[in-house]
């Protein structure tokens, strides 16, 4: 048996009830559900923990958890769906109004040492948490809890597509307990069940996100060469203020992705450039997500760069490239 195996089989988890967000759970108050003791590996930390397994109404799929309750706890996230308790919003979506970072290492090795410490200070704690929602960030609380449903969204629970119909095949007709429809193809139909955990690569939350930005009239510029961002109304700062600023705001945003930031004191205006236009978007829209950042105590508004106007070309010159 391969090394790596053998570490991730280092330590297991027993639970003797899930963590669920409502809509998972189901309308149902007397549900009934089956329990498993190390059913199944966690999707995130390998390790076997308690499986269970429940139908959440009549006409629903059977549900079962996902990752284990620890990385539940990790995240404040549902053990099925991994959408956030508190508002049933995707977790990347969360982290971006809130400006939070991940923490949680990439390697197997490290992944085990870091959520063995997480649980020896849940068990010193007494509480049992290891997210913290209480934070400072009234602006991101405040957008996150106009994004969030108010009511349950049973439509999650629904049966799964009949794959017999969708070969034309399904004899069953209305006694069919699967959907018989034509799925919807695009990037929300392939997610990633450690993309949605962590919270990066998440299509659902780069949709909310993209269209939060658009709402607070940062809709990206059709022009892609368009890789800049402008800070309007700054304080007397220095580079390295704006860059720390930027890095507890988008903690995704990595500094080798921002070309340069140049400062113009007269104006009180910063421009970011950034070496591609993926990052300028991811960086829009996180900041858009927090009503723009603060630097040195004071807000300042974030706006879209525009691309220079192409000078009439002189004799023997090329044209200038395009750039804010």
């Amino acid at each position: 048996m391969p090394a790596k195996h053998d570490i991730n089989k280092v330590g297991s988890e027993s639970s003797d009830f899930p963590i669920l967000c409502e809509t998972c759970l189901g309308p149902n108050p007397y549900v009934r559900m089956t329990k498993r003791e190390f059913g199944q590996e966690c999707k995130i930390c390998n390790r076997p923990f308690t499986v269970f397994r429940w139908n959440p109404g009549e006409g629903g799929r059977f549900k079962k958890t996902e990752i284990c309750t620890t990385c539940a706890k990790i995240k404040g996230v549902c053990q099925t769906c991994l959408l956030d308790l508190e508002y049933g919003l995707p977790v990347q979506v969360r982290d971006a109004a809130l400006g939070r970072k991940n923490q949680a290492p990439s390697s197997d090795i490290n992944k085990q040492y870091y959520i063995q410490n997480l649980e020896a200070q849940m068990e010193e704690s007494g509480d049992g948490q290891a997210y913290d929602s209480q934070v400072a960030n009234a602006a991101g609380r405040e957008m996150l809890k106009n994004l969030a449903r108010t009511d349950p969204h049973y439509k999650r629970n629904r049966p799964h597509i009949c794959s017999f119909f969708l070969k034309g095949d399904c004899k069953r007709g209305a006694e069919c307990p699967f959907r018989h429809e034509t799925p919807k193809e695009g990037e929300t139909s392939k997610q990633n069940i450690s993309d949605r955990y962590y919270g990066t690569n998440d299509p659902v939350a780069k949709n909310i996100l993209k269209k939060v930005a658009e709402s607070k009239g940062l809709k990206a510029p059709e022009d892609k060469t368009i890789t800049n961002l402008l800070l309007l109304g700054l304080p007397t700062c220095t580079e390295a203020d704006v860059r720390t600023a930027l890095n507890d705001a988008v903690p995704s945003i990595k500094p080798n992705q921002i070309r340069s930031i140049s400062i113009v004191a007269a104006n009180n205006v910063a421009f970011l450039n950034f070496t591609d236009r993926q990052s300028a978007e991811r960086a829009a829209e996180g900041l858009s997500a927090q009503d723009g950042v603060e630097v040195n105590g004071k807000k300042a508004k974030v706006v879209w760069g525009r691309a220079r106007p192409n000078k009439p070309k002189a004799a023997g010159t090329a044209a200038p490239a395009v750039s804010a």
